[in-house]
């Protein structure tokens, strides 16, 4: 395959791993220049009040629209720490004491985010995966833990990795989450935050994975080839289409025969 298009892995991803959510093209904009290039990648909306980086994804994953995401309309501290847009301050250590015991402190829990302090970071810009033809700095997919165990093993069968370490951090899932991927360039799996779970509508008990943008085409390309060599996309149940088959593996009883 030569050329995997930002517009191809969305529909090929929708349709062999049955996704709900619309993967989200998370680009990180350094420059003026990155800002400009999010904005001529077409139509883009601005939030109206401050709401969280969640809130905002609900844009690209549910209603498939572009976000630009700016200090002024993020209205969540603890992704203002992780894109670098305040600094780790007492109020940012107090909103993690319910998370602190004796052995791990405040700082401990706030410091060991990753984060993009000192980067300079400008905005975020949030599109549905292929709404524009530019590759994506990362891609977070929300979808159930079938869907994820997919893109899953076929990330670690593209990198050469046997293991997928997840990082999971509290009060910042989806915004500290991307931005880990971003700096370690490795795939996450991780489970909703608080505010993950409530801002950003995930009552279904859905999970978050994230992988690199110019990674992502090796992925799509493993997952059609399995397709091709047994005729169906999951990795469960060789040649079944769809890719979490609630079936009792090697059950007698559960057998489908043509009429």
């Amino acid at each position: 395959m030569t050329s995997v298009t930002p517009d191809f892995m969305r529909e090929a991803l929708m349709r062999e791993l049955r996704l709900m959510h619309a993967p989200v093209a998370v680009f990180y904009c350094f420059n003026q220049e990155g800002v400009d290039a999010f904005k001529a990648g077409g139509d883009y909306h601005r939030p109206v009040k401050p709401v969280t980086f969640c809130q905002a994804e609900l844009g690209p994953r549910m209603e498939s629209i572009r976000v630009l995401m700016e200090p002024e309309k993020l209205g969540c501290t603890n992704a203002k720490y992780v894109f670098g847009w305040k600094g780790c301050d007492e109020g940012e250590l107090k909103s993690h004491a319910k998370y602190a015991s004796g052995a791990l402190t405040l700082e401990a829990i706030v410091k060991g985010k990753a984060t993009l302090q000192g980067k300079g970071l400008m905005a975020v810009g949030l599109e549905p995966l292929g709404a524009s033809d530019r590759m994506p700095d990362v891609v977070h997919f929300t979808c159930d833990t079938m869907q994820a165990y997919h893109l899953a093993t076929d990330w670690m069968a593209t990198q050469g990795r046997p293991v997928l370490e997840s990082a999971i951090t509290v009060n910042s899932a989806a915004c500290g989450g991307n931005v880990r991927v971003f700096e370690t360039t490795k795939a996450n799996v991780y489970l909703a935050c608080s505010g993950n779970y409530n801002a950003g509508k995930m009552e279904r008990g859905e999970v978050n994975i994230s992988i690199p943008g110019d990674q992502l085409p090796a992925v799509v390309e493993r997952l059609l080839e399995r397709k091709a060599k047994t005729g169906g996309a999951s990795i469960t149940r060789l040649g079944d289409p769809f890719p979490g088959a609630d079936i009792c593996k090697n059950c007698p009883l559960i057998v489908f025969k043509r009429d």
